[in-house]
């Protein structure tokens, strides 16, 4: 039933269970981390399935139509199979919300994202717990798995060796395409020393990697005007750039990714080169024609950005740079797709995603004009797609030969899947390694690190064996 497995939880007949399902974006991820997590210390379980649950909370997403259609989906599936339905997250609002009751009018309760206390509480008034734990993590005393209700880093829908690291909440953008800020409400920074503790106790828990994800991570602590905080008695400032110092010191590989180009991004590019933090950066550019991105209202002029492009990867050549694309954006032309292509070929990005404009109920781009027709978006997209496919297989080309080392998600009969540096879960390539004897004889299991040398490469993906230290 869950998007996510859920880690295993002890049964008591006496306590109540949760079924939890979590759809959308990491950033979703982590509020359905929290609302267990809070469940859990409130002395309920978590059900796997329908039918062992008292109540069904499902987490939505309503960035795009499919997304909102899975969401209703979800909750219809929900609603048939268990019948006692909370809803949360970024559906939880607006003319969502009543779409939501209009299809189902007996949800028990409706809430938006990261509303954790209207979870927390539908769930008490429906289910009142039988028993109610007052345990409490103690962060000063060793944890001990089989005496401690949760570990202290709480309860995570990830693997244990990568896990994100949410460090703010909303966007202060006004993107016309995107209802955001709507659904989450401007930026709002998390501490400094809040972020680099949480970070400790996952490294401490076994995380090997740590993903910041927020809105706009270019943006920390704009909202608090860089206030100053003291993490172990350092004083550092509520910035991107004193976060990724931080973060470098733990340990572990550290990816940063919602990165919009800002001028002091340059400022994280060194860490990369000596080492610090992963050498990669997630920047949603979204188009490069200058008319399509005024129409957007985005951040941003794209011939600095090419060059600034060139300069990052003079001083750190190893940075791998994925980015998302709009393309049959309203009012685009011939014209403007074709700059977008040749920015392309000229920028040599890593990674890229792209997707065809999508309407969504509330944003501003719907009262552009000229709407780009579906088949002719369709073209674009195959066009879009084809050109980056070329790009792709000729970067990953130059890796062959390369020796890289490579963090293990997955063992298999055929051998180990994992990801170089420049590859983040679920939305990057993999490295595979089809050696099951090299597996066996290591041990290797997820989280592990192994060098691998590199042998072949398509337009996504790598192979490559193990080198033996």
């Amino acid at each position: 039933m869950n998007s996510y497995d859920t880690p295993p939880m002890p049964e008591s007949s006496e306590t109540q269970k949760v079924g939890f399902i979590s759809l959308g974006c990491p950033k979703a991820l982590v509020d359905s981390e929290r609302i267990l997590t809070k469940l859990k210390l409130d002395g309920y379980d978590i059900s796997p399935n329908y039918e062992n649950a008292d109540v069904v909370v499902v987490n939505t997403c309503g960035f795009i139509d499919s997304a909102k259609q899975e969401s209703m989906d979800a909750i219809s599936e929900a609603m048939k199979e268990n019948g006692k339905v909370i809803v949360t997250g970024c559906m939880g609002k607006g003319a969502d919300a009543e779409a939501i009751k209009a299809v189902n009018p007996d949800v028990l309760s409706i809430s938006g994202p990261a509303d954790y206390e209207t979870v927390l509480g539908a769930v008490h008034e429906f289910i009142p717990p039988s028993q109610v734990s007052d345990v409490r993590i103690d962060e000063s005393k060793p944890h001990k798995p089989y005496e401690d209700i949760l570990p202290p880093e709480g309860i995570k829908l990830t693997p244990q060796h990568y896990a994100y690291l949410k460090i703010s909440e909303g966007c202060n953008h006004r993107c016309t395409f995107c209802i955001i800020p709507d659904m989450r409400g401007d930026l709002v920074s998390r501490p400094i020393s809040d972020v680099v503790g949480e970070a400790k106790k996952l490294v401490a828990s076994g995380t090997r990697e740590l993903l910041v994800i927020s809105q706009d991570t270019s943006a920390y602590g704009v909202d608090v005007k860089y206030k100053l905080d003291f993490v172990e008695g350092n004083a550092l400032e509520t910035r991107m750039q004193d976060l990724a110092v931080a973060l470098g010191e733990l340990g572990v590989w550290v990816r940063l990714h919602y990165v919009y180009p800002y001028p002091h991004v340059d400022k994280v590019i060194p860490l990369m080169a000596e080492g610090k933090i992963l050498p990669y950066l997630d920047i949603p550019f979204q188009h490069a024609s200058p008319k399509i991105l005024k129409l957007m209202k985005r951040p941003g002029n794209q011939e600095k950005v090419l060059g600034r492009i060139k300069a990052w990867r003079a001083i750190c050549p190893d940075l791998t740079i994925r980015s998302t694309f709009v393309v049959g954006f309203p009012g685009e032309t011939e014209e403007d797709f074709q700059f977008l292509l040749d920015w392309l070929e000229e920028a040599e990005l890593d990674r890229v995603g792209c997707f065809k404009y999508s309407p969504v109920d509330g944003a501003k781009a719907n009262d552009l004009p000229d709407h780009v027709p579906e088949d002719i978006q369709q073209q674009r997209w195959e066009r879009f797609m084809e050109t980056q496919q070329a790009i792709s297989a000729r970067r990953l080309q130059r890796k062959v030969g390369q020796t890289l080392e490579v963090l293990i998600d997955e063992v298999d009969e055929e051998g180990a899947i994992g990801r170089s540096a420049a590859d983040a879960p679920e939305i990057d390539g993999n490295v595979f390694i089809n050696d099951i004897e090299s597996v066996e004889k290591l041990g290797l299991q997820p989280g592990d690190m192994v060098a691998v040398t590199i042998e072949h490469a398509d337009e996504y993906d790598l192979w490559g064996c193990i080198v033996y230290s």
